[in-house]
């Protein structure tokens, strides 16, 4: 499902027009990346819980060349899913 799937979904789910969807989507989208830009976590009770971790700097090996690299640290984003997605998706 891409972007466009999912907003006609959404409107079609709940009773919207794709635009106010669109609106919808893009608030939550912006909400979520607000709060983890801010090192915090989003918790969905029964959907699942998106946080932000650091990975060390590395080294590790250019597949081309076989020749070591150094390799930056950085922040990611995880996503746990919660025990009613998992359950649903079995």
């Amino acid at each position: 499902m891409n972007k466009t799937e999912l907003i006609s979904a959404i409107a079609a789910e709940a009773g919207l027009s794709k635009v106010d969807a669109k609106k919808a989507y893009e608030a939550v989208v912006k909400s979520v990346t607000d709060t983890l830009k801010a090192g915090d976590k989003v918790t969905l009770i029964g959907f699942g819980t998106f946080g932000v971790t650091e990975r060390p700097a590395r080294t590790g090996i250019n597949p081309a060349t076989k020749q070591p690299i150094k390799i930056d640290a950085k922040k990611v984003v995880k996503f746990k899913a919660g025990a009613e997605l998992t359950a649903a998706v079995k």
